[in-house]
């Protein structure tokens, strides 16, 4: 069976660079040279802070008007955000510092995120990147104390001032908190990554305790809402919180599974071998010329079992790929329709773009996979097409259910 075609024509780039990342929101625009997001759903946190918080003014403060107090309570919002996106700056100075890139800030319903270019190249570095954010917070925190101490009880910047203060220590606490996603937990996965130099192992335990961490946060918050310490308000978006986290820690766990998979990923080695047909073949003819291929293959010393099910390739008189079966469809034409059926009907045209190098391997190759979304890509080595790699083959491999 022949294994080398000739590729399509190339009048695109292959796929190779890293999609651009697309953040959805209100832009604010750039803090130390870093584009900041505001996520439409703080906008709803943001209206309910601002009226809860307002009516609790109106309660300490009864002189105060409705239209002051919920000023007050919107200018708690403002501070909350202020404090949020110090926190992530944080981060993102001291990434840059350490040669990082950083390509935004999104501040979202419950917090926020830095989004980097890369890892973090060394445990140190993460550790510090991480503790960078918690380390912002609690000056906040401190700051506001002092200044809760030295205003009038009876004020409103007073009020503003001791709830700023609470929020940034129980922000600074509660990231300090050893479990991916906090930085709490991305510091333990340095200090992991140090112990045993492996990352990968690293993000399965940190991932794990933020799983403990959650689940534990949704009790902390039931029994204090039993013991009427927490309001309605409070829990919801302590449970939400929790959700966030679970959500994250799965992420983690998952990103490390998938690393300790990278060394199978291979394009050449994950490539389907093709078995080339000449244009305007009957379906039906193509499937028993692949069939007769199989049978022979099952006779060889090594036999069909260790050779993946090959994938029929559609070339034209000279070699050239044309387009590759979609065994999907092939599957939907009736059988007594085949023989009248030619091989192209079922073929899709596979794009300029949707061509891998059989050399790309580990990280390179799931970014390029990630540049340019398809399920089937070309591969080639110099001129020649060697086979098709299935972005299904992939996932079985980084998620541990196939074999390279």
């Amino acid at each position: 069976m022949e294994d080398h075609v000739a590729p399509p024509p190339a009048n695109a780039p292959a796929a190779s660079e890293p999609a651009r990342a697309r953040r959805s929101g209100i832009p604010l625009g750039r803090v130390a040279g870093v584009p900041v997001v505001l996520t439409y759903a703080w906008l709803f946190l943001g209206a309910l802070i601002t009226f809860t918080y307002g009516q609790f003014v109106q309660v300490r403060h009864p002189d105060l008007t409705a239209t002051v107090a919920y000023v007050t309570g919107f200018g708690m919002v403002v501070c909350l955000l202020v404090s949020v996106l110090l926190h992530e700056v944080g981060h993102a100075v001291v990434a840059r510092r350490f040669g990082i890139g950083v390509r935004g800030i999104t501040l979202e319903l419950l917090g926020g995120y830095t989004e980097m270019d890369r890892d973090a190249p060394t445990p140190k570095v993460e550790l510090l990147v991480a503790l960078a954010g918690p380390a912002v917070s609690g000056v906040l925190g401190i700051s506001a104390v002092l200044a809760t101490a030295i205003l009038p009880g009876s004020s409103l910047l007073h009020e503003v001032a001791f709830q700023l203060a609470f929020s940034n220590v129980i922000v600074a606490v509660f990231n300090a908190l050893p479990g991916l996603p906090l930085d709490g937990g991305r510091a333990l996965r340095a200090g992991i990554w140090a112990a045993t130099r492996n990352r990968n192992a690293a993000d399965r335990v940190a991932g794990w305790t933020g799983r403990v961490v959650a689940v534990a946060s949704f009790i902390v918050a039931l029994l204090l809402t039993a013991a009427q310490v927490l309001s309605l308000l409070g829990l919801v978006i302590t449970v939400m919180v929790a959700v966030s986290l679970w959500s994250g820690a799965t992420q983690a766990i998952r990103m490390g599974q998938i690393g300790q998979q990278l060394p199978l990923v291979n394009a050449g080695r994950l490539a389907r071998p093709l078995y080339p047909v000449t244009t305007g073949t009957p379906l039906a003819e193509a499937e028993r010329q692949l069939a007769e291929a199989r049978h022979q293959m099952a006779g060889a010393p090594w036999g069909a079992a260790r050779v993946p099910e090959p994938v029929m390739a559609v070339v034209d008189s000279g070699g050239r790929l044309l387009g590759v079966v979609n065994g999907e469809a092939a599957s939907a034409v009736p059988v007594e329709r085949r023989p009248w059926v030619t091989i192209d009907t079922v073929a899709r045209t596979l794009q300029p773009n949707q061509v891998l190098s059989a050399e790309l391997s580990g990280m390179d190759m799931i970014r390029a996979v990630q540049a340019n979304p398809a399920t089937e890509y070309v591969v080639t080595t110099g001129e020649d097409v060697i086979g098709v790699l299935r972005v299904a083959d992939l996932m079985n491999v980084l998620e541990a259910r196939g074999h390279a």
